[in-house]
């Protein structure tokens, strides 16, 4: 396979402040919110690992200390656990270090909030000129399927940035970035216009844009090129415009599985109640449970 088409590398920006959170995100970074078990971070990069990348570069905010211990094994811990016979406990830490042996994690500071693609640009000397898979930490994907190796998927077939998208119901699509589309075949489109935040009458379709997506370098050369907004910040919406506008084409997957939304206080909840009633360990107890309150 031509290495042009490999995906090997993963960015994950989580720099961001959280306001929509206070006062939670005074004290815990939102990506470490929990959903059912396990924070948030932690289903991000099992989702990268099953999708066959093996580097993650996260984009963190200098305030942000956890997330470079939390990816760490715990020896000490480890022989406590195994002094006190703490069996079942033993394998819940060796399952959680699985996860992320065999993957190599470097981390890249945003000094201040100024969009998107400012947080991407950041990770662009850590790509190396490569194309990279990005996850942003408000979406999760439940799915049998990774959503970052379906766009990985279509990517080897066009050698162009495929954005993940979903459908949702034409009232709230106001709340989120939506595309105008050309249909190529089941869940795949080529990508005409992208509307942020659109008023009723500027809809075009019924897909949105979710904060998943695999970029080629000129996505890179674009973003160095970008003008800041009013409010100073980069924005990779407005550079996608862009290219789309100088003929660069731009693929969008429809991505097959339950969209979680972890973007503010109502959405996570949801996102929460959703796994932990599906969970297999919790989610008899739970649905009993919930039969009971009045």
């Amino acid at each position: 396979m031509e290495k042009s088409l490999e995906v090997n590398k993963a960015i994950i920006p989580v720099a961001g402040l959280g306001t929509r959170f206070l006062p939670l995100s005074l004290a815990v970074s939102k990506e470490f919110f929990p959903l059912v078990d396990k924070p948030i971070i932690q289903r991000i990069v099992q989702e990268v690992k099953d999708s066959g990348i093996t580097e993650i570069v996260f984009v963190v905010s200098p305030r942000q200390k956890m997330i470079t211990e939390y990816f760490t094994t715990q020896p000490e811990l480890k022989k406590l656990l195994e002094k006190r016979k703490r069996e079942n406990l033993v394998k819940e830490l060796e399952d959680f270090e699985e996860l992320f042996a065999g993957l190599s994690f470097s981390f890249v500071t945003q000094k201040q909030p100024l969009g998107d693609g400012h947080a991407l640009m950041q990770a662009a000397k850590a790509v190396k000129g490569q194309s990279v898979a990005v996850s942003f930490g408000d979406d999760v994907i439940d799915s049998a399927e990774p959503a970052l190796l379906q766009l990985i998927n279509i990517f080897k077939t066009c050698n162009a940035p495929v954005i993940a998208l979903k459908a949702l119901p034409r009232n709230i699509i106001p709340s989120y970035g939506s595309v105008a589309v050309e249909k190529i075949a089941n869940n795949l489109y080529k990508i005409k216009k992208i509307i942020e935040k659109p008023t009723p009458d500027q809809i075009q379709s019924d897909l949105v844009i979710v904060g998943k997506y695999i970029l080629t370098p000129q996505v890179f050369d674009y973003l160095k090129a970008a003008e800041p907004s009013e409010k100073g910040e980069v924005i990779l919406a407005e550079v996608f415009s862009k290219m789309l506008n100088d003929g660069y084409p731009i693929y969008g997957c429809e991505v097959k599985g339950e969209w979680l939304e972890c973007g503010d206080k109502l959405k996570w909840l949801k996102s929460f109640f959703y796994l932990s009633l599906k969970d297999p360990m919790f989610g008899k107890e739970l649905r009993e449970y919930i039969k009971t309150i009045k």
